[in-house]
């Protein structure tokens, strides 16, 4: 088994869809013939060079690879030398000690962005001893970071999306890169996080403007591929224009049934959907399509190529990291999510290498009657009380009564919960929570979690200490309310539509406002990133001059680029349309 997931495998041809319902599969259109299929055509395309270089990201199946262009080149005649990268691997245990001081101990989630390269995982005089077979058709060099050898040849790029690697993860297909075997998986994904993605990112993106051929080899036995130039000519067009990522769901201990219900083309054989990720760029993907066939890339080569496209001014600071991310967390018919804070900007930084820290916003996107949020503490709060009763319930299972020290707040469709670093908070059950939030997304220090084990059975770690050197102990009481939930002002309006701030805190670095609009609206980006989201209403249409228009539904994000300048959303439904927009502060770039 080469994946353990409850989430169907994405489809190489796109399935019919009802177009006027959320699409879990978006995808940007190329012209018909781009995207090619199979391992035949690929070994033909190469067939011609005498030396190929197939690199890729952690988790591609190279035994599958090289197999499959192994007999297609002998069907041809053709004679071949494989050279495995691995071969000029460091020993375990070396490079073991090279990640050791970036995977954080015995945490069990935490570690620090590594700042080791690739190429510190080779034996570079081992390297310089390799050569080119003379009798030799067609000499391949392939694995993760065959690159490094420095030798000159087409290069083709095998990406993987992030989901699919976590799937492999999990049924223990896969490995570390440059391990043999695999570990606890939450042990194996801190290890990603921290080592492999960033410091194979960096690799990406070196190598992205000599990608001669992009592979998705995401669907065992059969890759779809597309030319290099093509590639990079998309990405350009998308960073003008718009795009949506590919979002992937999970289900969790508190998750719901909104998703579930609603969603027609997910597995319906889950208990619940907790998350999902519509717009993170370290997870998600960006989907191409061409006579209906599907290619998936990681969605940061559109931010290693065009990033002061996408960001405009906030590119200063951000530079190729995409500042906000999007996602959902359903607790319809489910449970409450733990009780938790986030990290200050200086702690983040320090603790664990990222550039901002993981400040937040809940944007109630719908709500049953009794829906509630937990947010801020009680006035007159006793630090050191909270934290016993905290320790005590921990070590004894014993439940805490949480509201004898954290207030609860009902919420309902349309409501803004602010929650800056440092803010103690939680969703409570029966809300459908619209996230907008900076992109770091793992950094949640848990306090409670209600006595209750993860999907698997095993209690979920608590960060307690990690949680009281970050708390604000001064949101408490009436603060809370008058600081922490957005009060919305109309901004602006016209004959039929009004724009509403939503004034987040003074501590975000973004900002969000809701059009509002019977028919149409025209908005400037002021060369920043738009990321919107459709929150009542049926459809929209999206209008970028130069660009075809497009169709976005109910609940589903996307983004208007910085260099897009304007753009048009046209109401397509029968009610008024209620759109939600983020982007970075002007003061904050």
């Amino acid at each position: 088994m080469k994946r353990r997931t409850s989430q169907y495998l994405i489809p190489i041809k796109k399935k019919n869809h009802d177009e006027s319902s959320y699409d879990i599969y978006p995808s940007f259109p190329l012209e018909n013939g781009v995207i090619k299929k199979g391992y035949a055509t690929l070994a033909e395309e190469l067939a011609s060079e005498e030396t190929v270089i197939l690199d890729g990201y952690v988790g591609v199946d190279w035994d599958e690879v090289i197999a499959s262009l192994r007999e297609a080149f002998e069907k041809k005649g053709l004679r071949t030398s494989f050279q495995n990268i691995s071969t000029f691997l460091k020993t375990e245990d070396d490079i073991s000690s090279l990640i050791t001081p970036f995977l954080g101990g015995n945490d069990p989630i935490f570690g620090y962005i590594t700042t080791v390269e690739i190429g510190d995982y080779f034996v570079h005089e081992k390297m310089g001893h390799f050569k080119i077979d003379p009798k030799a058709n067609v000499n391949i060099i392939y694995g993760t970071g065959a690159s490094t050898l420095g030798v000159e040849g087409k290069l083709v790029y095998f990406d993987l999306p992030k989901n699919e690697l976590q799937f492999r993860m999990r049924a223990d297909a896969i490995t570390n890169f440059g391990f043999s075997l695999s570990k606890d998986h939450k042990q194996m994904y801190k290890h990603f996080y921290f080592v492999d993605w960033p410091m194979l990112n960096r690799e990406k993106k070196r190598l992205l403007p000599n990608i001669s051929i992009i592979v998705d080899q995401q669907r065992p036995g059969n890759p779809v591929w597309m030319d290099g130039e093509e590639l990079r000519d998309v990405l350009k067009r998308m960073s003008r224009s718009y795009f949506r990522v590919r979002p992937w769901f999970e289900p969790g201990v508190w998750g719901g049934q909104w998703m579930k219900e609603r969603f027609k083309d997910l597995n319906p054989d889950v208990p619940n959907y907790a998350w999902s990720f519509e717009m993170i760029v370290p997870e998600n993907g960006l989907l191409f399509e061409s006579d209906g066939t599907l290619l998936e890339v990681s969605f940061d080569m559109l931010m290693f190529q065009n990033s002061a496209n996408i960001l405009g001014k906030a590119g200063k600071r951000f530079g190729d990291e995409f500042p906000i991310r999007f996602d959902f967390l359903d607790t319809f018919d489910g449970g409450n999510l733990s009780v938790q804070c986030h990290p200050k900007p200086e702690y983040i930084k320090k603790e664990f290498g990222e550039n901002f820290t993981q400040d937040e916003t809940y944007y109630i996107l719908d709500a049953e009657e009794d829906a509630e949020v937990y947010l801020g503490f009680q006035e007159g709060i006793n630090k050191s009380d909270f934290k016993s009763a905290l320790v005590h319930s921990y070590r004894t299972k014993e439940e805490l009564d949480v509201e004898k020290y954290v207030q609860k707040f009902p919420s309902k469709k349309h409501d803004l919960f602010l929650i800056p670093y440092g803010t103690i908070h939680c969703s409570g059950t029966n809300n459908m929570v619209l996230e907008i939030s900076a992109t770091p997304y793992i950094f949640t220090f848990k306090m409670y979690d209600w006595q209750r084990l993860d999907l698997d059975g095993n209690p979920r770690p608590m960060n307690i200490e990690r949680a009281f050197e970050n708390l604000n102990f001064e949101r408490q009481g009436e603060k809370v309310p008058a600081t922490l939930i957005a009060k919305p002002e109309i901004e602006a309006s016209g004959e039929d539509w009004e724009m509403i701030h939503l004034e987040t805190h003074q501590d975000h670095f973004y900002d969000i406002y809701r059009y509002e609009f019977n028919n149409e609206v025209s908005v400037a980006t002021n060369n920043q990133c738009h990321v919107l989201m459709l929150v009542e209403g049926q459809s929209i249409e999206l209008v970028v001059e130069g660009f075809s228009p497009q169709i976005f539904h109910y609940a589903e994000t996307f983004a208007v680029p910085a260099a897009a300048e304007k753009y048009l959303l046209i109401n397509k439904g029968d009610k008024k349309a209620k759109v939600v927009v983020s982007f970075v502060k002007d003061e904050a770039c």
